[in-house]
């Protein structure tokens, strides 16, 4: 069978595979949005117990293999609780917990790269502490932090494959589950290849653009 009478084949899958990919990695970025912003401010507090809480959590998640991370979540936590839950759902969960864990790190960077006399310069001002980080420090850090965040978004899409293991249909899984049918191993890890090579160019893309904008606005 030619490459292009396979594609016609199989691209209906291959596109259901590609959108389920697409919908976990983008609620998995969104959630670990707000877990990255969370422990990176607890890890920048002044409070030891906040600072050695957000330490615990990036040391286990950056300590362990994110595939050991989705076979406990799948596995253990739902055989220990005695609780079902799907695939797409602990796929989510494990690719949120292992990008927050980064991310913290990035907010956490990006944070302390902002001079202290910026700080500094808005308490004086009158300014409480979570204003003044919202509103001065947060946004000069996003600008310092958004391609290690971008970066983060495409390990994420990557890492999303991994996710297959515990049956997650993405587009790795449903490549699986044609080449068991027709057996054109080749030709189907080139198409997945080439489509998650397209998405993470349009990401890359769209990153560059972002970056250029808020140069302008800077300057």
């Amino acid at each position: 069978m030619g490459f292009f009478e396979l594609l016609a084949q199989t691209y209906p899958q291959l596109l259901l595979g590609l959108w389920i990919t697409v919908e976990s990695t983008l609620i998995s970025l969104i959630i670990a949005a707000f877990l990255g912003l969370l422990f990176g401010l607890m890890s920048v507090s002044k409070k030891k117990v906040a600072r050695g809480i957000a330490r615990v959590y990036v040391d286990i998640i950056r300590g362990t293999p994110i595939i050991v991370q989705a076979f406990f979540i799948y596995f253990g936590i739902t055989s220990a609780l005695g609780i079902r839950m799907t695939p797409l759902v602990a796929g989510i969960v494990a690719l949120s917990l292992n990008a927050g864990a980064y991310s913290a790190e990035i907010f956490r960077g990006g944070i302390q790269a902002i001079a202290r006399g910026q700080m500094e310069a808005a308490r004086s001002l009158g300014l409480p502490y979570s204003m003044a980080m919202r509103k001065v420090i947060l946004p000069q850090a996003v600008r310092t932090m958004l391609p290690s965040l971008v970066n983060q978004c495409i390990i994420t899409l990557k890492d999303s494959s991994i996710m297959s293991v515990i049956g997650l249909a993405d587009l790795t899984f449903t490549g699986k589950i044609i080449i068991a049918n027709n057996l054109e191993s080749f030709k189907m890890w080139l198409m997945v290849g080439i489509l998650y090579f397209i998405v993470i160019s349009l990401l890359s893309y769209a990153s560059k653009v972002l970056e250029r904008r808020m140069s302008y606005a800077k300057g």
